[in-house]
């Protein structure tokens, strides 16, 4: 069984297109070859028999002179009988359309007969009383198929076909690049890119299709780093724990289990983070939101400034920009300086984007690592203690929520000091 799409389509268009050039060549013999062959085979019976009824009204001396005219103009020998036993003419083009024809205008059966090895045709003529044999060759009085019709139907089909062919194998090469990427993709490795060249849909199917890849990989990444990153996060509070109830068994110590119950919120808070990084995989049901009253209350919530803005209602994800901002309102509080005040929210409502802005006075960060700390785990300082950085999630889950929900996400340094998170959304 072919199994190849390339193949498929080629055998399916070779037998659609022979399909075509039969039907073509059936309706050109139907309309042009077959009238214009009946035709010629009348004519050549009226030649015949006006011929006959001419060389019996002549008289004998002038016969010959009339003969070789026939000859010469027509192809046609015209003679009286001469008794030599002939045998049924092989089949020619239209033979039956002749014999016909003759038959009519003659109103008796006729039928063209030949000697044996023999080029011309011969026909017995019973008219005014004798009898005459008129001779052809089939040759030049046989109606020929109309070869340049024939001719232009076969290379059109044959042209056609070809083009069919190299367009199919334009869509089916970049289908089989991709199905050689995605099963490098679904062994975890990353596929040399696929061209975005080509007609809009196929490279607008590689664009997606090395997207996909790219955020394969990231996932990939991130799972890899989740678990190392809960691997070391949750063994420090484990083993502070560990040692506290050992320590416990000897001597109750109101102190050690205030700490071991400070351990388990420790843990417990870097469990929520690790699932709320997993959650947000998935893009969120939109429904219409009021920007305006959300971030208000967020602004409420977090201690920061915002300045009320015109109404602003947009499909949106509630929840996961709710998430988003409250992780940059609180990163931003943590970072801020105390004495230019709390963090700074900013929304500006046109039309086909929104913008949306968290602001600190903090140190920001430098310029080679705005990149870096989207990264899960990944911290400016290197003691990965909870009170010096929380566990280096939150700007992972603000990343990975707005990609999901299509959604840009930038961090720049402000030129008068600071930190500038800005969330845009395409309406």
């Amino acid at each position: 069984m072919v199994k190849s799409l390339y193949v498929r389509t080629a055998l399916i268009l070779a037998v659609v297109f022979i399909l075509f050039q039969a039907m073509a060549t059936a309706v050109v013999y139907r309309t042009l070859v077959r009238p214009v062959a009946e035709r010629s085979a009348d004519d050549l019976a009226a030649l015949i028999v006006l011929s006959a009824q001419t060389w019996v009204e002549l008289p004998p001396d002038v016969r010959p002179s009339f003969e070789r005219e026939l000859a010469l103009r027509h192809g046609l020998r015209l003679q009286a009988a001469t008794g030599v036993q002939r045998v049924q003419a092989a089949s020619f083009f239209f033979k039956r359309g002749i014999e016909d024809a003759l038959s009519k205008r003659l109103e008796v059966p006729v039928e063209l007969k030949s000697s044996e090895g023999g080029r011309a045709v011969w026909v017995d003529l019973a008219i005014g009383g004798r009898k005459l044999q008129a001779g052809f060759y089939p040759k030049r009085y046989a109606v020929r198929p109309p070869l340049a019709a024939v001719t232009l139907v076969s290379i059109g089909t044959f042209l056609v076909l070809l083009t069919a062919l190299l367009l199919v194998r334009r869509i089916t090469v970049p289908l089989a690049r991709a199905s050689r990427a995605a099963g490098v993709v679904g062994k975890g490795g990353i596929p040399e890119a696929l061209p975005e060249t080509g007609p809009h849909e196929l490279a607008e199917l590689a664009r997606r299709f090395n997207q996909m890849a790219r955020e394969v990989h990231d996932l990939l990444e991130n799972r890899t780093t989740l678990l190392g990153g809960i691997s070391h996060d949750l063994r420090t509070p484990l083993t502070r724990m560990q040692l506290n109830i050992e320590m416990l068994k000897d001597n109750f110590d109101a102190a050690r289990l205030a700490r071991m119950e400070k351990d388990l919120a420790e843990m417990n808070a870097m469990i929520g983070g690790y699932l709320e990084l997993a959650r947000s995989t998935r893009p969120e049901l939109a429904q219409e939101v009021d920007l305006d009253a959300l971030l208000k209350s967020l602004a409420e919530k977090h201690g920061a400034r915002y300045q009320p803005h015109t109404a602003c209602t947009l499909r949106i994800g509630q929840s996961a920009l709710t998430r988003i901002l409250d992780n940059l309102l609180q990163n931003a509080n943590r970072y801020a300086n105390a004495a230019d005040g709390a963090a700074e929210l900013k929304l500006t409502c046109e039309s086909g984007q929104v913008e949306i802005s968290v602001l600190d006075s903090g140190p920001g960060i430098p310029d080679n690592e705005l990149d870096k700390v989207l990264r899960p785990f990944y911290r400016l300082e290197a003691s990965r203690a909870s009170a010096t950085g929380g566990t280096g999630l939150g700007l992972a889950i603000v990343k990975q929520l707005a990609e999901v929900n299509g959604w840009e996400f930038k961090l720049s340094n402000r030129p008068e000091g600071g930190l500038e998170a800005k969330l845009l959304i395409n309406t």
